[in-house]
């Protein structure tokens, strides 16, 4: 059978290095599992779902392959403690030499249980799927499900329940994301608990709820002896050319190196980044964070051009760390404008708005050049006329170029701000404009840490959310304590939100700049 599923993949190309298994696959395997499915199922265990396509079906083949993949990975040095992972999970010739790189770091570490998060390719469901069987088989033998564990963390919260939904074959096929991590695991490992499971909504709700959860649960249940690792288990942007995934790819690992999850999430979300496991990397940041994590490693980062040669459409892969280290090295990448690019943000925000005023259509500035124009940067843009307030809308997280991030926020505080009437021609010669360009959001773990002048925040509960930039307690003369309570109240909570266990406080910096007034930064 390994012969024949050799050849079928060489035929078929690249399709085992793609998120989605190929349904030939599938039958193939599924018809030669048969004889076992019946006493899997009266003991509930989950047999091998992809065996002989993703990776070799024989121990031994099964085995080399790894350790071919091990060494020639690069094995860092990590002496702090590792509480997360990030792998992917698609076929091993594909992903596997970035995988290695993962399981490499992870040589002489003991853990005797490992949750395994992952997404859900074929089968729709609206909760995170806590696997309710006795294990998960593959060929290295059965991996044990930590039951007590996992009917915990099920009564943890309502979008967490135990359930076979998107763990047992369906007629669409068999799901692989948990399943090509188990063999890594137990060649590196040895013997551990598993913790599956499958994330059915994708949102920021559900990665923070089951963060959470996770985060609180083993820090109560780990007692001497005991160690849990984390594993998300995710690829990263599909089928686009070589350059264009590569330049997706590193979007999604800078902000993962920042600790920036909640741009993450949302710009998955909006599907300006990619990542088919992007709500359990964001799971897996919170539940590390919560434990003490304060740094994102990338160990490797390629694509399946890398691995299989095309690079027409390929599919993108990482090897990350979240750890807890003593001395946390600044993560975010070197971000500054100087005088020249802010004078011509300026105009550019002028123009854009006096245009879209005057013309009634948006304002086309054509292609820069300037590599710092061209990052993804939140961005907010304030309008004052004759000193008081007249409009202010930003976003939050980067979305595109930072010199069309200020046109459009330019012209959206102009005429979309819904406090004010839209700007009138008369007014556009009183406007003063004043841009703030964000650095990465990052949740603030101890308030009395938050400081007036440099911090701004970003106070989030569900669908309450509410902003306010640096300046803003600075030129209100309010402390730390009056900043928090404002922030709550400009999200519609109540003042004191900022003291609630469900509230997250995100704090980031900002280069603030304007017209007829000092350039400074906060």
């Amino acid at each position: 059978m390994i012969s024949r599923l050799r050849n079928i993949r060489m035929n078929l190309g690249n399709r085992t290095g793609r998120c989605f298994m190929a349904a030939l696959f599938i039958s193939i395997v599924a018809n030669g599992c048969q004889g076992q499915t019946g006493s899997d199922e009266r003991q509930k265990l989950r047999p091998p779902g992809v065996a002989g396509s993703f990776y070799p079906a024989e121990p031994g083949a099964l085995t080399a392959m790894m350790d071919g993949m091990l060494a020639d990975a690069e094995r860092p040095a990590i002496k702090d403690k590792i509480l997360a992972v990030v792998a992917p999970h698609a076929g091993y010739p594909y992903s596997g030499p970035v995988a290695a790189h993962t399981y490499a770091a992870l040589k002489g570490h003991r853990f005797t249980r490992v949750v395994v998060i992952a997404p859900s390719h074929f089968e729709a469901f609206d909760f995170s799927s806590v696997f309710n069987g006795d294990g998960y088989v593959t060929p290295l033998g059965t991996v044990p499900v930590d039951k007590p564990f996992a009917e915990k963390l099920a009564k943890m919260d309502s979008s967490i329940r135990l359930s076979k939904r998107g763990h047992t074959a369906t007629a669409e096929g068999a799901e692989h994301a948990v399943e090509v991590q188990l063999p890594w695991l137990q060649h590196v490992l040895g013997s551990f608990n598993l913790v599956p499971i499958v994330m059915g909504n994708q949102d920021y709700e559900s990665s923070r709820a089951l963060g959470v959860a996770l985060a609180k649960l083993i820090q109560a249940d780990d007692g001497p002896g005991q160690d849990t690792l984390i594993v998300a288990s995710s690829d990263l942007s599909h089928y686009h050319s070589y350059d264009v995934a590569e330049a997706i790819d590193h979007k999604t690992l800078n902000a993962l190196q920042s600790w920036d999850y909640l741009s993450m999430s949302r710009n998955f979300e909006m599907r300006i980044w990619e990542a088919c496991g992007g709500a359990p990397i964001v799971a897996a940041m919170i539940a590390a964070e919560r434990m003490g994590a304060n740094q994102a490693i990338v160990l490797k980062y390629a694509n399946s051009g890398d691995t299989a040669g095309d690079h027409s459409r390929v599919v993108g892969y990482s090897a990350d760390l979240f750890v807890k280290a003593q001395y946390a090295a600044a993560s975010e990448a070197s971000f500054a404008l100087n005088e020249e690019e802010k004078h011509a943000l300026l105009d550019l925000a002028r123009k854009s708005v006096e245009h879209a005023v005057q013309q009634h259509q948006r304002y086309e500035p054509g292609a820069v050049k300037d590599e710092v124009l061209n990052q993804e940067r939140g961005v907010f843009v304030t309008l004052k006329q004759r000193g008081n307030l007249r409009g202010c809308i930003g976003y939050t997280s980067a979305v595109e170029p930072l010199y069309l991030t200020v046109r459009d926020t330019a012209t959206l505080a102009a005429l979309r701000d819904p406090r004010f009437r839209p700007v009138s021609a008369s007014e556009l010669s009183d406007l003063q404009y004043e841009i703030s360009v964000l650095s990465p959001m990052r949740r603030v773990i101890d308030p009395a840490a938050v400081t007036v002048g440099r911090d701004g925040l970003l106070m989030k509960n569900r669908d309450h959310e509410g902003l306010l930039l640096p300046q803003v307690p600075v030129e209100q003369n309010w402390d730390r304590v009056r900043f928090l309570k404002e922030t709550c109240i400009k999200a519609g909570m109540a003042s004191d939100c900022w003291q609630n266990d469900d509230t997250d406080i995100f704090r980031f910096t900002a280069d603030v700049f304007g017209e007829h007034s000092e350039i400074h930064s906060h």
